[in-house]
């Protein structure tokens, strides 16, 4: 039940962005999607690869908590890069 709730959240969080982003220009979508990766992607989506990795691949716990220490902060590293990219964008 807990792996459903988490998907619902991550696929919520980008179809709200992708609808946040139609139509704008390039430095808002830089911006929306940045903090789309940072908060509910990052957190939610680390959450889910790990638990199904570490439940269903690996049959251990301590493979699921590396594996969300290695991906909670390339998805949190990925956004910023993404947000700060659409901050410091000129618009034409």
């Amino acid at each position: 039940m807990a792996l459903v709730i988490g998907a619902i959240i991550v696929i919520a969080a980008l179809s709200l962005a992708v609808m946040l982003s139609k139509g704008r220009s390039a430095k808002r979508k830089y911006i929306v999607w940045g903090i789309t990766t940072m908060l509910p992607v990052a957190f939610v989506f680390s959450w889910l690869v790990a638990l199904l990795y570490g439940d269903w691949v690996a049959h251990d716990g301590f493979a699921a908590l590396g594996l969300l220490m290695i991906l909670m902060p390339l998805f949190f590293l990925t956004g910023v890069i993404l947000l700060l990219i659409g901050l410091f964008m000129k618009e034409k």
